[in-house]
């Protein structure tokens, strides 16, 4: 892998990053998506470690959908 994962800081560029496997993709987001990462007193939003701002978990959970789907929601309309 070229990136670190420290270095992505959206959901979808690892659902859409070119050099790593899908298990690896859902592993990570998986990991995002954790309540290990939620912030106190935010339940919607999630900070991973290396991150400086929280991102919501709606975000992480879209980015799986579209391992599953195979391409990116927010691409269409």
């Amino acid at each position: 892998m070229s990136q670190p994962v420290s270095r992505i800081l959206h959901p979808f560029a690892v659902a859409n990053h070119p050099q790593m496997e899908p298990e690896v993709k859902r592993a990570i987001l998986a990991s995002w998506a954790s309540d290990r990462v939620a912030v106190s007193d935010h339940p919607t939003l999630r900070q991973p470690p290396g991150f400086d701002r929280p991102i919501p978990v709606a975000e992480v959970l879209a980015a799986l959908r579209s391992l599953d789907a195979g391409s990116d929601p927010r691409a269409f309309g």
